[in-house]
């Protein structure tokens, strides 16, 4: 079933009304522009003007960017390469992954009213582009991540896997969380439930990919920890050394929900990271057609993601890291709160120094209370044996009766919810049949 179409709930109900996407096709006279099937999905007209991701700079950590593409050019920002070839990472010419990922976030087209070439769905954010080697080692992601994080990306885009992330790279995830920028990154391309990394890393925004009829795309990877799932089968974006490319996989997903966590932070300035994501998770759409699930699914986390409706509809600000599950080291206050899908309520940064949560504060007091109570009543009783009636009167609760004790306290930790689970990136290029034009918004 196409994303277009209504979809049906569970049991053969019909969910009126209840899309994965809607869309508002324009006239356009360039096959790229046609064939942007997932932004035309989006309805991106509507989702314009809400937000168009002004004033938000995304991170896109990957092989560099060719920031002279014509639907780049403007956009990009100098960035840095930790590749060992030093400067910057904005003139790649080889690998054209970053520039992909680039232009679905903030491509802007060209032409006459920018009708041709790639759309990003957040056309007017920046991209600072971070040029590494590999995930892991000595070419690692804790330099690009710090470095995104120093020089202003209040999202950082990963669409790259690893088996592991060494210590180096735990710390700089938990910089990022604690300098309150959005990491996101998708679940992998191996169709399996073997956890990798960033994605399964605790904070982390995990995305896997749909298909265009609706289904979760079979190469994606799942787990618990996947958040949110978007589009990633056969998806054009610019190139390097071909002006544009096709691909499927969790890299082009990933880079949607980047973009569409840009045009909410744009909106909305401040919102924390997870707060953003609350507004992405309980805004997004099952493939059976549920939205506002109470905890994720291995497969497709909350749902498809849809920008217009995380733009405007009246959603509370909730915790303040919402579905994100923090890592231990992160700030005290970082736990998502009991409101938050799929997260138990955590401690805060007072309760984490003393150890001591307030029910447990309340519990001991009630403890030293009672066991006055006890002293109190022993001395008591005491001196009515020395000083009244005899024995066998009527006492409190009865004959034969004693003092009650309150049921005991029962204390312990709310346990964190979440775990890993997997992904790699995005797959090669392939056919794809046209879809309807989309305009670009006013540029």
């Amino acid at each position: 079933m196409s994303f277009t179409r209504t979809l049906r709930a569970v049991g053969g109900v019909a969910a009126a009304g209840a899309l994965l996407f809607t869309a508002a096709p324009t006239a356009s006279a360039d096959y790229i522009r046609d064939g942007q099937w997932a932004l035309d999905a989006f309805n991106p007209q509507k989702v314009w003007k809400e937000s168009t991701g002004k004033n938000v700079t995304v991170a896109v950590i990957d092989s560099g960017v060719n920031g002279d593409h014509v639907d780049l050019k403007g956009n990009v920002l100098p960035g840095k390469s930790f590749a060992g070839d030093g400067g910057t990472a904005d003139h790649e010419t080889g690998d054209d992954h970053g520039t992909a990922m680039a232009a679905l976030i903030a491509g802007h087209g060209h032409g006459p009213n920018r009708a041709d070439g790639i759309m990003g769905l957040a056309p007017d954010a920046k991209i600072l582009p971070i040029k590494t080697r590999e995930i892991g080692g000595d070419n690692g992601i804790d330099g690009p991540i710090r470095y995104a994080v120093d020089h202003g990306a209040k999202v950082i885009n990963m669409s790259f896997a690893g088996s592991s992330l060494n210590d180096l790279e735990k710390s700089a995830v938990s910089y990022a969380l604690k300098k309150d920028v959005l990491l996101v990154a998708g679940s992998g391309n191996n169709g399996t439930n073997k956890p990798l990394y960033p994605a399964a890393a605790p904070g982390v925004l995990a995305v896997g990919a749909v298909a265009k009829d609706g289904k979760v795309l079979g190469l994606s990877n799942y787990g618990p920890h996947i958040r949110l799932i978007a589009p990633g089968e056969k998806i054009y974006s610019a190139g390097t050394s071909l002006k544009y490319r096709q691909a499927s996989g969790t890299s082009d997903a990933t880079a949607y929900v980047s973009a569409a966590a840009a045009l909410v932070r744009s909106k909305f300035p401040d919102l924390t990271a997870g707060q953003v994501a609350n507004r992405l998770t309980k805004t997004a759409i099952t493939p059976d057609g549920k939205t506002g699930i109470k905890s994720p699914d291995p497969k497709y986390g909350y749902g498809v993601i849809r920008p217009y409706r995380a733009l405007s509809e009246n959603i509370p600000a909730g915790s303040k890291n919402g579905p994100l599950t923090m890592p231990k080291d992160s700030e005290p206050s970082a736990g998502a709160g009991a409101d938050a899908p799929g997260n138990e309520a955590q401690g805060s940064a007072s309760e984490e120094k003393s150890g001591l949560s307030p029910i447990m504060v309340i519990g001991i007091g009630v403890g030293v209370i009672v066991v006055l109570g006890i002293v109190i009543g022993v001395i008591v009783a005491n001196k009515k044996r020395r000083n009244g009636p005899p024995p066998g009167g009527t006492g409190f609760g009865g004959p034969g009766g004693g003092a009650g004790v309150p049921p005991q306290q029962q204390f312990g930790a709310y346990p964190q919810s979440g775990g890993p689970g997997a992904y790699p990136q995005s797959g090669g290029p392939g056919a794809y049949p046209p879809a309807p034009p989309t305009q670009p918004p006013g540029h």
